[in-house]
Parts: structure tokens; C-alpha cells; sequence
């Protein structure tokens, strides 16, 4: 079956699935389970009222609990079992997380993700609140900020191609085909560098891909935040003699941190689940690793599903306070 066919016939069944389940089932909610009929027609509208709301959110539940919840109890129960000779496994319990933690290349990865973790929220977040507020005085700033956020449209994997080949390093004498190679040796560079094989350096110029992606993103929802700011204290500020780095860090700034501090969250979620780029320039070769790269290793690579569980529990565990943070400010914020 070709494609798009396939394609259309999954939109086809999905919605129309949807639409068959919800009709369905408020059919039998009220005319079987709870008919609105006879002596107790008002009891059995409220109660049919009561449970209505959980046939709307069921899908969803078992959705979540299937690609969610499920995954992570399986996980954290694979976490601490091991495989036998034979088939099946055993109990083990902390045995695989301390095989873990006494592995150099976990350490690395994990200091890896912290060094991740200090610069790419704070550079994408910075830059797109920069891009945001020139953008915003420019005539051409619209098309100044479809071009910022173009790199949202490509995937991790397209976006490390294409840095691998702004890396890129030909023999020496040749043509670099390289930017930075060509930059380095136009000014007076010795010769071509293998930019991502340098320990430590290496690690910036991955991070310089996901900040290029991240920034994008950044600077629309500070774009946002920004215009809705109230014209009236920019104007106050502007009567009183405020200059504009006194404007936008005194009056602007601080009424859109809250938004600021959600951007940086955002970006600081991806960041710990940073994979796509590592696996694609350098596999975690020359002390690049990350813990979610590491984890792949363990899983499909040295086909230890024990360690490679026990670094995705580390992963959830780094990834939830934030989450649990998040979802805290949002609830608040609706107050």
C-alpha cells in the first residue's frame, strides 16, 4: 500500500474511531447504565454527569499509562533484575546501579550532562531573549525571526550533519570544505583541526548545535512574553530618563521572569535527554559522552539491559524534579 494511502486511512480510522467511541459510549451511558427515564430520572442525570468527564479522559489515561506509565515501572523492575543463562531473569537489586556507578564512563557522561546542563539553557535562553527584543524594532523582524526559528524545523540528527560539516577537517593542502577549518586557516590558522576530537572543547562545539535549535524557540515564546508587557511602564520609565539597557533590565525583564524561568526549564528537560547530537558527531568518542548516549550503549550495544535500565532511572530521576517544579508554577500561576 503506498504511503500516503496508508497515511490517510490511519487519519481515516483514527478520527473516525474517536468520534465512534465518544457517541457510543455517552449512548450507553444514558440509555442503558443510567436511562433518563423513569422514578429516578434526576438521580441518574447527575450520576451519568459524574461519570461523563472520565469517558472524555479515558483515551488519554489509557495512553498514558500504556507509552507512560507502564515503560517506567518496567524500567525501574529491569533496573534491578538480571539476565540467566536459559532465558528469564533474577533479582539482583542494587547490583546493576552500583556496576554503574563504578564505571568511569558514566561519570564522564554525567559530568557531561552538568556542563550541558550550565551553558545551553543559559546560552538559549539569552540569545533568543536578545533576538527577541531586536527583533521586535526591526521593519524586517518578522522575517529576521522565521529565520532564527527555521532551525526548529529540522531534526537533531539533520542539524548535527549539518555541524558536523561546519567541523569538517580535509587533509592539509587541500580545500577545507569545513567553515570553521576555512575561517581558521584564512587567519592564520597552522592547519585544519579536528574540532570535535579535542577533549573538553569538543563537548562546547556539540552544544553550540542545540543551543543553534533552542534559540529559536526561546525567542518566540520571550517574543511573546515581551509584547505583553504594559506600554505604560516602558513609558514611566522613559519620562523618569531611563536609558534602554535600564528599560529592558530594570522594567522589562523583570516582568517577564517568570516566562524566562519556564523557557529555561523547557530547554533544561531536552538538554538531559540529549542524545540524537552526540550519537551523530562523535558516539560519545573523545570523552563526549552523555548519560542517554550511554544508556543506548548499555541497552543495544553490550545488550546489558540491567545498567542500561539503571542509567535511564538516573535520567527520570535528574528529569523529575523539574517536571514536579513546572507543573508546581504553572498550577500557581492559574490561581
Amino acid at each position: 500500500m503506498h504511503p500516503a494511502i496508508q497515511g490517510l486511512l490511519t487519519i481515516a480510522f483514527g478520527v473516525g474511531g474517536c468520534v465512534g467511541y465518544f457517541y457510543f459510549s455517552n449512548l450507553v451511558l444514558d440509555r442503558v447504565i443510567f436511562p433518563a427515564r423513569g422514578a429516578h430520572i434526576a438521580r441518574n442525570i447527575r450520576r451519568a454527569n459524574m461519570i461523563r468527564p472520565w469517558l472524555f479522559l479515558f483515551p488519554a489515561l489509557l495512553a498514558l499509562g500504556l507509552y507512560l506509565a507502564y515503560p517506567v515501572v518496567e524500567t525501574l523492575r529491569l533496573s534491578v533484575t538480571e539476565r540467566v543463562p536459559g532465558g528469564g531473569s533474577e533479582f539482583v537489586g542494587l547490583a546493576n546501579y552500583q556496576q554503574m556507578l563504578a564505571e568511569a564512563k558514566f561519570w564522564e557522561a554525567l559530568q557531561n550532562n552538568f556542563l550541558w546542563l550550565l551553558v545551553v539553557p543559559a546560552a538559549s535562553t539569552a540569545f533568543g531573549l536578545l533576538a527577541a527584543q531586536l527583533t521586535d524594532r526591526l521593519a524586517w523582524g518578522n522575517i529576521a525571526k522565521s529565520l532564527i526559528f527555521m532551525p526548529m524545523a529540522i531534526s537533531f540528527v539533520g542539524a548535527a550533519v549539518i555541524w558536523k560539516l561546519v567541523y569538517d577537517a580535509r587533509p592539509e593542502g587541500t580545500d577545507q570544505i569545513g567553515v570553521l577549518n576555512a575561517l581558521y586557516i584564512y587567519f592564520g590558522g597552522d592547519g585544519p583541526m579536528q574540532w570535535l576530537t579535542i577533549p573538553f572543547w569538543n563537548s562546547f562545539f556539540l552544544m553550540m548545535v542545540l543551543i543553534w535549535i533552542q534559540t529559536g524557540f526561546a525567542m518566540v515564546i520571550l517574543s511573546a512574553a515581551l509584547r505583553g508587557i504594559p506600554e505604560e511602564t516602558v513609558e514611566a520609565a522613559i519620562v523618569d530618563g531611563a536609558g534602554p539597557f535600564q528599560i529592558f533590565f530594570k522594567i522589562k525583564v523583570p516582568q517577564i521572569m517568570d516566562t524566562i524561568v519556564v523557557v529555561w526549564t523547557t530547554i533544561t528537560i531536552v538538554v538531559l535527554k540529549v542524545f540524537d547530537i552526540v550519537f551523530a558527531m562523535t558516539n560519545g568518542q573523545w570523552e563526549t559522552q552523555v548519560l542517554a548516549n550511554y544508556m543506548y550503549d548499555k541497552l543495544f550495544r553490550a545488550n546489558d539491559w540491567g545498567v542500561g535500565s539503571a542509567s535511564a532511572m538516573v535520567i527520570m530521576l535528574l528529569v523529575l524534579p523539574i517536571l514536579v517544579w513546572n507543573v508546581y508554577n504553572a498550577r500557581r500561576e492559574m490561581r
